[in-house]
């Protein structure tokens, strides 16, 4: 019986006119979305690859020299690797930085230098910034926006258009249990916006995917899977609230109006109310300047450094070990104020998408970032990558100058240090990865608050429909 009833809704809607505009939109958005990633993909990829070669150049020299060198140096800059999947959703990247500094210069007392810091780039610069992408037709835009109308649009006369008619009262007659009815509507109204839309996904991979420069994996393919469902289950809470207010009002009229005006303030309006409120609650009081702060503490140590510094022959061991304290503890405390600062403003971010989640379209657009490899969660990967990379860097560093047997090995300073070159290929080099499990872990919580929103608006569906009187 669900079958026949989804059948006849499946007919109906494939019949209509909003089947036809529905599939002439999805189609030109995704082509549009396709052809837009084909022209910007290869200069994001071109660009990595040269921050790639200018970091192992920068190895390469530094290790030349010496592993003093090497390791008073830094590895550079270390770059963020573009995602292969960022015409699924933009996710805020323009706003995030690519880079990640593995590098610091202050002079010393005269040859004496400051040594290598992990300095992080702004977590975003724009901390109001946490409400849907909209300047970009990617499919967050297409999913969030387009696809929630559409499926408001297949269902808000699938109740209250067969009472008018007088349809909904001949099909009750036949002892057919409502819940019956409302499963077999909301199955044919998902098959038939799955057509489509479906339709339109495979057309736009398959312009991508004829392009040199996109490489999708098989672990990429897995990640579309998934925002496939996320998708789906997005239209599956329009298409229950479409329902649910269809049963709940006389006319069809009415019910387009309802619905308009409720996807206008939970998926227009909310967002950008909730990022504007959520950018102000995390602004912080006055606090010192980064870089006034910054200065501050190298001038503290520098007074007690010089103080005693004078005391010692220049070339004494006690006089190098001193000089080792100087460096490595200003290379900490700097590298312990960038750090703060990076906390600071994850702290301020992730409060705000805490506030921006109340809103369904703004949870989607953060499990289609999580899973496409972009925006504020993928920002987060790169940098646990760094600090990953920044340690197993110093490990090295470490390691190979306790097997000199010349070397004084004391940290820091050109005398307590190897001065034999590196072999260039042993150094360790950056690279920046995606792990499937982490962003399983960080998209649970809009998950389940997607899938509960879907559970409520269905069961208030269904309790709307089995007390409507005919």
């Amino acid at each position: 019986m669900v079958w026949h009833i989804t059948k006849r809704e499946l007919y109906d809607n494939l019949n209509s006119l909003r089947f036809a505009l529905a599939t002439v939109l999805l189609l030109g958005l995704m082509l549009t979305n396709a052809i837009v990633h084909l022209r910007e993909h290869p200069e994001r990829i071109q660009n990595y690859h040269n921050a790639v070669v200018e970091h192992h150049k920068r190895l390469k020299a530094a290790a030349d020299e010496s592993l003093y060198k090497l390791a008073q140096k830094g590895p550079g800059y270390l770059p963020k690797k573009p995602s292969s999947l960022r015409f699924c959703a933009e996710g805020g990247e323009p706003y995030l930085s690519e880079l990640a500094q593995g590098g610091h210069h202050r002079w010393g007392r005269d040859t004496l230098e400051s040594f290598w810091i992990l300095a992080y780039p702004s977590a975003t610069p724009n901390r109001s910034n946490v409400r849907p992408v909209v300047s970009k037709v990617d499919w967050g835009f297409i999913i969030g926006y387009v696809l929630s109308l559409v499926a408001l649009l297949f269902t808000f006369d699938s109740i209250s258009g067969e009472r008018e008619r007088g349809t909904l009262r001949l099909t009750l007659a036949n002892s057919i249990p409502r819940h019956i009815v409302l499963i077999g509507k909301f199955l044919g109204a998902l098959i038939s916006i799955s057509i489509p839309f479906t339709l339109s996904i495979l057309i736009n991979l398959l312009v991508i995917s004829t392009a040199s420069d996109v490489h999708l994996s098989a672990e990429v393919w897995g990640r579309l899977g998934i925002i496939f469902f996320i998708s789906l289950l997005y239209t599956c809470l329009f298409l229950a609230l479409g329902l649910l207010v269809s049963a709940r009002v006389q006319r069809s009229a009415v019910s387009l109006v309802v619905l308009l005006l409720v996807w206008v303030v939970f998926v227009v309006f909310m967002p950008s109310t909730l990022a504007s409120i959520a950018g102000g609650s995390t602004s912080s009081g006055p606090t010192l300047d980064f870089s006034e702060r910054s200065e501050e503490l190298h001038e503290e140590l520098s007074k007690e450094y010089y103080a005693n510094r004078f005391k010692e022959p220049e070339d004494s061991h006690k006089g190098i070990q001193m000089d080792s304290e100087y460096v490595t503890k200003d290379a900490e405390q700097q590298e312990r104020l960038h750090a703060e600062r990076l906390n600071q403003r994850v702290e301020q971010v992730n409060r705000a998408r805490t506030i921006t989640r109340i809103s369904p379209v703004t949870i989607v657009q953060h499990l289609l970032e999580s899973f496409a490899g972009t925006g504020f969660e993928r920002h987060l990967q790169f940098l646990e990558n760094v600090q990953t990379y920044a340690r197993e860097f110093r490990t090295f560093i470490d390691d190979t100058d306790r097997s000199d047997p010349d070397s004084l090995n004391i940290f820091g300073v050109p005398a307590g240090m190897s001065q034999k070159p590196v072999n260039p290929e042993s150094v360790p080099k950056f690279e920046d990865t995606l792990n499937l499990s982490k962003d399983f872990n960080t998209a649970s919580t809009e998950l389940l608050l997607l899938v509960l929103f879907v559970m409520a608006l269905i069961l208030g569906a269904y309790l709307a429909f089995v007390r409507v009187e005919i």
